[in-house]
């Protein structure tokens, strides 16, 4: 049965009813039909006194085209902390349709470990990111009609670019302005995923609308001849973009199939972004659940670094246990065994595999200083002595095993995992960050790519370090880096899947954001714009004879 029939034939509660076990008040619920809702942030002065819940946070391996099924995971954890009687609520990304009809999918959970109503989060959902990607165009529109009207500001550079929310490799590099009309400027241009925009970044890092609309005013959007920063505030464009974000910034609520708690907000990707949900969505999670199951993008390389590096500095929060997400296939590809033999018992490959686990462990454990615990996606063809490998090889390295089958029987297939992780959040912990902020970028570069990915140099196109020049002497040397990189491997070549030799991570280009406070390095050939699959999941979805959607995975 496909995951959009699960969810069909799942009955859900009514969203007031979700929001009661929460204690929530109605006139802090804004309900978008029956199953969805958004929670008015006035509910923050209501609960500023309350304690915080436990933070987990669910991150994985470098994901393969096998898939981990880390949303499963989170989704069945928090479904398995309900079972044994604990107040559990998720606080997870909302999906890009990009993906969605591009190779990935949706990104709602599947089998019976899902967030519903899927079809609605998967497509347009409350239409954050649609405000989102309007904030950004008009922020461009605004840039090249200041331009049209006499360019007083000196615009030598536009460094803004347009998004869509949807792969479209031809709109990455674009010609603007060739209608031939008097006074018009044609330019090169380009565009970036939605959820690639600084506003997007902006919109998960906001502590609230006021930050938010500060934040807006510092983008900056191009360059005089003198190299001086121009910023959306010199265009007064910063109360516009605001409103246009008004309701998008109170946070989602949605439930999964076994009736527990979710907040969706925000979605930066985590292979070109930070790759984490918004903070005001997980510091209410805190507030409301004593467990608050949260995720990061991709492996823990990118997704979880920049959630504790990024994200866990400005919201001055910490996880009290992570889950790092496997399959034993995906360690078996990692481990250079081809994807159509991967149901064949094979030790060895297993055994080689396990080192990019082992190096996400070591850099959960020992250099962030966080208490962290492996799940294992169980399928039917995992051998017992696969199985019996893996847990022996984790314990050498004193990490617990939980064998979690979400997917096929939802939060009771999580039990294991629920109680281990209760266990967890007893002990103390600790975040060290990798880098301090008082560093030089390419210091604090040169950490993550050293300490985490396990890189033996940096090296910087000439590009890169012209940029980097020029943003510490604009003051701006002190902020975090955010690294663009494949998600495929701990190296920036996607093909690498072993990291057996000695590898460099190659900076390409540095962009500030200034809105975001963040720098970010574009490494390997990564692609802010991503490109549709030859055969693309849009070709598959539809609209059947009932008028239900068909082909969502």
């Amino acid at each position: 049965m496909e995951d959009v029939e699960i969810a069909r034939n799942t009955k859900l509660e009514k969203i007031d009813v979700i929001a009661n076990k929460l204690g929530i008040n109605e006139e802090e619920l804004e309900p978008y039909g029956r199953y969805k809702a958004k929670i008015n942030l006035k509910i923050k002065e209501r609960l500023q006194s309350k304690q915080n819940g436990k933070l987990i946070l669910v991150t994985a391996i470098n994901p393969t085209p096998l898939g981990e099924g880390k949303t499963t995971m989170a989704i069945g954890l928090a479904d398995g902390l309900q079972k044994i009687g604990k107040k559990s609520i998720l606080a997870l990304r909302e999906p890009s349709l990009g993906p969605v009809f591009g190779i990935k999918g949706g990104a709602t959970g599947g089998g019976h470990s899902q967030i519903a109503p899927m079809e609605d989060i998967n497509l347009h959902f409350t239409g954050d990111i649609h405000a989102i990607t309007s904030a950004n165009n008009l922020l461009s529109a605004m840039i090249d009609n200041h331009i049209y009207f006499g360019n007083e500001l000196g615009f030598d550079r536009v460094t803004w670019k347009r998004c869509v929310d949807l792969n479209d490799r031809q709109l990455r590099k674009v010609e603007t302005g060739l209608s031939g009309e008097k006074n018009i400027v044609p330019r090169e241009d380009g565009f970036d995923i939605s959820v690639a925009s600084e506003i997007m970044a902006i919109f998960c890092l906001a502590k609230d609308i006021k930050d938010l609309k500060r934040r807006i005013g510092n983008i900056i959007v191009g360059y005089t001849k003198e190299n001086k920063p121009i910023t959306a505030r010199d265009l007064k464009a910063d109360g516009a973009l605001t409103v246009l974000l008004k309701d998008a910034i109170n946070p989602n609520l949605v439930q999964t199939l076994e009736h527990t708690p979710a907040i969706v907000h925000g979605g930066p990707f985590a292979n070109i972004a930070h790759g984490c949900n918004s903070i005001i969505a997980t510091k209410l999670a805190l507030k409301l659940g004593e467990y608050v199951v949260t995720e990061a993008g991709f492996g823990a390389d990118l997704g979880a670094e920049k959630f504790l590096d990024i994200k866990c500095r400005k919201a001055e929060i910490k996880p009290d246990a992570v889950v790092c997400v496997a399959t034993i296939k995906a360690l078996k590809y990692h481990g250079g065994m081809p994807k159509e033999e991967i149901k064949n018992e094979n030790i060895e490959a297993l055994e080689r595999g396990i080192q990019n686990l082992l190096k996400h462990i070591d850099n959960l454990k020992n250099k962030f200083g966080l208490n962290v615990i492996v799940a294992i996606n169980k399928y039917t063809h995992d051998t017992e002595r696969e199985i019996e490998f893996l847990k022996n090889k984790l314990q050498e390295y004193g990490i617990d095993l939980s064998l979690v089958e979400s997917w096929e029987k939802g939060g009771e297939g999580a039990i294991d995992l629920a109680n281990k992780i209760v266990e967890l959040t007893q002990k103390d912990s600790k975040l060290n960050y990798t880098y301090d902020l008082e560093e030089s970028i390419k210091d604090k570069i040169n950490d993550v790519a050293t300490k985490i990915y396990g890189a033996t140099r940096v090296k910087y196109s000439k590009e890169a370090d012209e940029r980097i020049k020029q943003i510490e002497e604009l003051g701006f040397g002190k902020l975090p880096v955010c690294i663009a990189k494949t998600q495929y491997s701990l190296s920036d070549d996607p093909k690498n899947l072993e990291c057996l030799e000695p590898f460099e991570i190659n900076v390409q280009d540095i962009i500030l954001k200034a809105g975001a406070e963040f720098v970010v390095a574009i490494t390997g050939k990564i692609m802010t714009m991503p490109g549709l699959p030859r055969v693309p999941a849009a070709e598959q979805i539809d609209i059947d004879e009932d008028e239900n959607i068909v082909g969502i995975f």
